[in-house]
């Protein structure tokens, strides 16, 4: 894997570039689509081509590793393979489910122990076997195995986990250099900065996770609950640090204005499972503003869902259609949502970049983030 920086924004850190994977291209920035258990909810994989247009999707190792089972994915040929998905995928280290699952797990030096949220069986997740775990899916980006902490956070709590991530990080990466691949093409590793919020704690991080030169980074812990300031001020803190001719990866965030100012701080990959949970509730973004698409307002509209969204669905149903589809518990309501929301977060990464790569992109950003926040 490689990464090409093509252009800097003059009046930020916002960046665009293109990262080389064993299954194509992915221009940054870049939203990344979440599909848990090998699917986008409610959306097939073509349609992640066209309307979406995703360059990548993200798949869950906890959740694939109880479910089909690693054993089943590597004799299917990999993820890829499984789920006729042709272009690239990261596989999460499973950090972040064993750090919801609080009740249920208990973490140690050798890793963390957690009982299955489907039956209760007891399992366990070191740095070496999450390494091959990741190996049996297949991605083309693996991520280090971590301590997702909570917020709010005490500070030597934080202090601490943030030492045994690092302790860990260094077993994924000797596990991860100790066995080949075993689907033929090369599966990068990436890291992940921890620190909670704390800016000597994120310094340190960072410098510690930079150090190990590896060919793209993360930041994680965040979109845990801190507010979106503190967010800023940490991903500035680290991107800051994390070296510029890598690509940076901002987990788990976000909205789209967090994902703007994101982008201007100089991250290049993010992934959410928003768009498609709030789309199977009902609340569609739109380059117009927020809709909730089942209050009784939209009855009598038949205007497009979005008549500036790439999903031709958006502009052929009224949003009274939509709305009706929503009442009566038509499954094709989530469908129509979920691609809707999902053109939209992708496109929107495609935007700034298209803004980036031309120089217009602190104003384009300016000019609209007040309504992309705003309800109507």
């Amino acid at each position: 894997m490689n990464f090409s920086l093509l252009k800097t924004d003059h009046s930020s850190s916002a960046r665009a570039g293109i990262i080389n994977t064993a299954h194509g291209n992915i221009e940054t920035p870049v939203f990344m689509p979440v599909g848990t258990q090998a699917t986008v909810k409610a959306v097939e994989q073509g349609f992640l081509i066209e309307p979406v247009s995703a360059d990548i999707i993200l798949a869950n190792t906890y959740h694939l590793y109880l479910r089909p089972g690693t054993e089943l994915l590597e004799k299917a040929g990999g993820v890829h393979k499984f789920m006729s998905w042709d272009r690239p995928l990261l596989t999460d280290s499973g950090g972040y489910q064993v750090y919801s699952l609080s009740d249920r797990r208990k973490i140690t030096e050798e890793g963390a122990k957690f009982s299955s949220h489907i039956d209760g069986s007891t399992h366990l997740f070191t740095p070496e076997n999450v390494m091959y775990i990741q190996k049996q899916i297949g991605a083309d980006i693996i991520m280090a195995f971590d301590e997702c902490t909570p917020y709010p956070c005490d500070y030597d709590y934080a202090k601490k986990s943030m030492h045994l991530t690092h302790r860990w990080l260094d077993r994924c990466i000797a596990a991860h250099d100790a066995t080949g691949s075993i689907h033929g093409y090369e599966q990068c590793l990436a890291p992940i900065v921890q620190g909670s919020v704390y800016k000597d704690l994120r310094i340190a991080s960072s410098e510690y996770i930079a150090s190990k030169d590896m060919d793209i980074n993360a930041i994680g812990g965040l979109s845990v609950g801190e507010p979106h300031d503190l967010l800023y001020e940490v991903c500035g803190i680290c991107t800051a640090i994390l070296p510029a001719n890598k690509p940076r990866y901002l987990m788990g965030v976000g909205l789209p204005e967090n994902i703007l100012e994101c982008i201007s701080l100089g991250i290049d990959m993010f992934d959410c499972v928003l768009p498609t949970r709030n789309a199977r509730h009902g609340l569609l973004y739109t380059w117009e503003g927020i809709i909730n698409i089942k209050n009784a307002k939209w009855k009598d509209c038949f205007d497009p869902i979005d008549p500036e969204s790439a999903s031709p669905y958006s502009v052929k149903y009224s949003r009274s259609y939509l709305r009706h589809l929503f009442q009566v518990k038509e499954y094709l309501a989530l469908q129509i949502a979920s691609i809707h929301n999902l053109c939209f977060f992708v496109g929107l990464a495609k935007m700034a970049r298209e803004k980036i790569l031309d120089g217009s992109f602190g104003p384009w950003k300016n000019g609209v983030l007040d309504k992309l926040t705003k309800r109507l």
